[in-house]
C-alpha cells in the first residue's frame, strides 16, 4: 500500500542542524509519544500511507538511535556516520511496523537500527573484511565487547570467551588475529620518486615466482593439444573411442579395469585389451597426421 513512501519526499526538514551536537540538541527537544499517540499515528502510517504520521514518528525516536549509536563509538568511526546509518534502519523499521501487533515501536525497531550499524561497521572498520557469515559476525561484535572487559586475551581467557560464546577456540584465536590487524599503506605511485627517497619500493620489486608469459603460453598449448585429441578420437570408431575415454580420460571416476569393461560388452578381458592397444595406436598415427598438416 505504501511501497515507496520512504523517498527524497520524506524530508525531516524541522530538523535544522550544523554540528552532531546541535543535532542531538534539536533531536532532544522532540517529545516522547505516549503508547496511545504512537498507536494513532502508526495506524495512519500503515492503513493509510500517511507521510506526515510517519515524519512523526522518526522524529520521536531519533534520540533513541543516538543512544545505540553511542554503543559503538569504540570501532573507531565518526558518531555522526554511525547515527546516520542507525537512522535508516529507523525507516525501514518505521515502515514495516504493524500496529495491531501490540508492542512498542522502539522494541519492534532495535533489530533494525543495531543490523544498518552493524552492516556499516564491517564494511568500513577495515579495507578487508573481518566477518563474512552470520556467525564471523555474530562472533566479531561479541569478541569486542569480551575485549574490552578484558583486554588483551591469554590462553585460559581465550578458552573462557570460547565457552562463554559457544564456540571453537580456533574460531575465537582466528577472529582475534583479523581483528588486531592493521591496514597497511602500499605508496606505489613512481611519479613522486625522485621527491621522496622513502617512498615504498614494493612497487620496483620483481616476483620471480611469476612469468604470466609462460602460464598463457601454457595454457594456450594445452587448449592446442585438446584440441587436436578431440579431433582425433572423433575419427575413431564408438566402441574404441569409448575405451578409450573410460580407460584414460574420465577424469570424474577411478580408472576403469580391462575386467569391467568385459563384462559391459560381453567379450573377454583380453579382447578389449586388443581393442585398446589398436585404438592407442590408431590415435598416435591420427594425431601424427593432424601436425603434419
Amino acid at each position: 500500500m505504501y511501497k515507496n513512501i520512504f523517498t527524497s519526499n520524506l524530508r525531516l526538514s524541522n530538523l535544522i542542524v550544523g554540528t552532531l551536537d546541535s543535532y542531538i540538541y534539536n533531536t532532544n527537544n522532540y517529545p516522547i509519544l505516549t503508547f496511545k499517540e504512537e498507536k494513532e499515528l502508526s495506524k495512519k502510517l500503515y492503513y493509510k500511507g500517511d507521510l506526515e504520521a510517519a515524519k512523526k514518528l522518526i522524529l520521536s525516536h531519533l534520540r533513541f538511535v543516538i543512544h545505540v549509536a553511542k554503543y559503538y563509538s569504540g570501532y573507531g568511526l565518526q558518531q555522526a556516520d554511525l547515527i546516520q546509518e542507525g537512522n535508516i534502519g529507523l525507516m525501514k523499521a518505521v515502515r514495516r511496523f504493524n500496529p495491531e501487533k501490540g508492542v512498542r515501536l522502539v522494541s519492534f525497531a532495535i533489530h533494525w537500527i543495531k543490523a544498518e550499524i552493524h552492516e556499516y561497521v564491517l564494511r568500513n572498520w577495515r579495507i578487508v573484511k573481518v566477518a563474512t557469515t552470520k556467525a564471523q559476525r555474530k562472533l566479531f561484535f561479541n569478541l569486542r565487547k569480551a575485549k574490552q572487559k578484558l583486554g588483551w586475551f591469554n590462553k585460559n581467557e581465550i578458552y573462557i570467551v570460547a565457552k562463554k560464546l559457544g564456540v571453537s577456540i580456533k574460531d575465537v584465536c582466528e577472529m582475534e588475529t583479523r581483528m588486531s590487524a592493521q591496514d597497511m599503506n602500499d605508496d606505489s605511485n613512481i611519479k613522486n620518486y625522485s621527491k621522496n627517497k622513502n617512498l615504498n619500493t614494493n612497487f620496483f620489486l620483481k616476483d620471480h615466482n611469476s612469468n604470466f608469459a609462460n602460464i598463457i603460453e601454457k595454457d594456450n598449448w594445452n587448449k592446442f593439444l585438446s584440441n587436436k585429441l578431440y579431433k582425433a578420437l572423433s575419427k575413431l570408431d564408438y566402441r574404441s573411442r569409448n575405451i578409450i575415454n573410460l580407460r584414460w580420460l574420465n577424469k570424474k571416476k577411478k580408472k576403469i579395469t580391462l575386467q569391467e569393461l568385459a563384462r559391459y560388452y560381453g567379450i573377454s578381458a583380453e579382447r578389449i585389451r586388443q581393442l585398446e592397444k589398436n585404438a592407442m595406436k590408431k590415435l598416435r598415427c591420427i594425431i601424427e597426421n593432424l601436425f603434419k598438416k
